[in-house]
């Protein structure tokens, strides 16, 4: 589950981190009602994505009437397919400096990382990409977690040595987010440094691992819902798919995230745009088929769909016979292309063939035909 802003600040401030004063507002009225309270303040879009700012969704007021202003204006607008259903209005930081400190999952290390840069404010695959050296790392022993001299080594990598024992017990709460919540990121950008001296969360993000959603009920019954992200993809995880909506006009069903991406590639290499990226996993069960393609024809922008099956275990009559039979109670009358392999796949093909599908003897030749028929 991605938190929005300040719900990932109210985690962070129960963890001991300090967090900037702030209000949430549903409405314009809210938003002057807090800038009447805090002063001067940023209007900030609440979605669980990056480049707000750039899209117009951070505001800096002086006065109500601009904070108003403000939340009108960003209030109900679209950032990236989320829609803004609220926003936090956050009483100005005096800041003497910004830096980076997060941790996500490495996945080639197959471990936790820990990264501190004194170039906060940017995004940190920019500053990876221009100054690599201004970040320093750290992977954590996962049974025992970050130890005080490795964390007094990783302050002074980021030169930050002068802040050392302000920012090490900070990190050491900032992990706790990993065994207490099932972080698989948790991000403060900027950390704050103030006129004052004090460290402050200036931004924050937090994605807890869905596997473990179990051991986080609270959460979930806190902050979920907040945000009406894409309704096919809502759809699709209601319905236990790993679905992503984009932006074309072919769906791809697949079961294999390996077979799908290839699938994708293929499509668009034929010249054609795909509409979603749909893995239905092992076999292809008439069932979990139907319930896929009703997720992809909710779009009004499909005009065809490809399917791209491996039978192994599952035979491909079999797989055959279940997408004839999700086809024809969904009363599909779209262009659908078939590629079948595996096991029993020329009876498959034949079973396809029969029942008015057009079956692809490879992968490309079926990303031709889909693209060719949505033309």
């Amino acid at each position: 589950m991605k938190l929005l802003e300040y719900q990932a600040k109210e985690v962070l401030a129960s963890l001991g981190i300090a967090i900037p004063p702030g209000r949430v507002a549903r409405t314009p009225a809210e938003a002057a009602q807090a800038c009447e309270e805090l002063g001067a303040v940023a209007v900030k879009a609440q979605v669980p994505v990056g480049g707000r700012g750039k899209a117009g969704g951070i505001r800096l007021v002086r006065t109500p009437a601009e904070a108003r202003a403000a939340a009108e204006q960003i209030i109900g607008m679209d950032i990236k397919g989320f829609r803004v259903p609220l926003v936090y209005c956050e009483g100005a930081l005096d800041i003497a400096s910004e830096i980076y400190l997060g941790f996500t999952v490495d996945r080639d290390a197959r471990a936790n990382i820990l990264m501190l840069s004194g170039k906060g404010g940017m995004d940190i695959e920019q500053v990876a990409d221009e100054s690599p050296e201004a970040i320093a790392r750290l992977y954590p022993n996962p049974w025992r977690g970050p130890l005080d001299f490795e964390l007094n080594r990783l302050v002074f990598e980021a030169g930050l040595g002068q802040h050392v024992r302000a920012l090490v017990p900070l990190v050491k709460r900032l992990y706790r987010a990993i065994p207490e919540l099932d972080a698989v990121t948790a991000e403060i950008n900027p950390l704050v440094f103030t006129g004052d001296g004090r460290l402050v969360a200036g931004d924050a993000k937090l994605e807890t691992d869905e596997s473990a959603s179990f051991r986080q009920r609270q959460l979930e019954e806190r902050y979920a819902g907040i945000v009406e992200g894409d309704r096919y993809e809502v759809e699709a995880q209601r319905r236990g798919l790993t679905y992503v909506s984009l932006g074309g006009d072919i769906g791809i069903i697949g079961n294999g995230a390996g077979l799908c991406m290839g699938t994708l590639d293929m499509v668009e290499r034929a010249g054609g745009r795909a509409a979603n990226f749909c893995d239905i996993g092992g076999g292809a069960r008439a069932e979990v088929v139907e319930n896929a393609l009703s997720v992809i024809l909710m779009n009004p922008n499909v005009r065809g769909v490809l399917i791209n099956v491996f039978g192994g275990i599952t035979r491909g009559d079999e797989v055959a016979r279940g997408l004839v039979q999700a086809r024809d109670s969904l009363g599909m009358t779209l262009p659908l292309v078939v590629r079948l392999s595996g096991t029993n796949e020329e009876e498959g093909r034949a079973i396809l063939v029969e029942n008015g599908i057009e079956p692809g003897a490879s992968g490309w030749e079926a990303a031709q035909k889909i693209v060719a028929l949505t033309r």
